[in-house]
């Protein structure tokens, strides 16, 4: 006959009488799921970004609002 498995992380005898979480378990536990929720975000984010970086990027330019210089031109407008 086989032997029952045993757990290794705690020894025989020594099984805590109250199972549940204290307060600040609890709050560390939800802590640690939201911090993990945000770090899959940015990922997905970073992902989406080098996937496809000109997406998230304006098309206007710097220089459409200037009327009496070309784009690309940098003379002093004040000079």
């Amino acid at each position: 006959m086989r032997e029952p498995i045993t757990s290794t992380l705690l020894p025989p005898g020594n099984v805590p009488q109250d199972a549940s979480l204290t307060l600040e378990q609890k709050t560390t536990f939800v802590f640690v799921i939201l911090l993990f929720i945000f770090l899959g975000i940015l990922i997905v984010r970073c992902f989406r970004i080098l996937l496809d970086p000109y997406r998230s990027m304006p098309t206007s330019t710097w220089a459409d609002g200037l009327d009496g210089l070309e784009k690309g031109q940098f003379d002093y407008a004040l000079a």
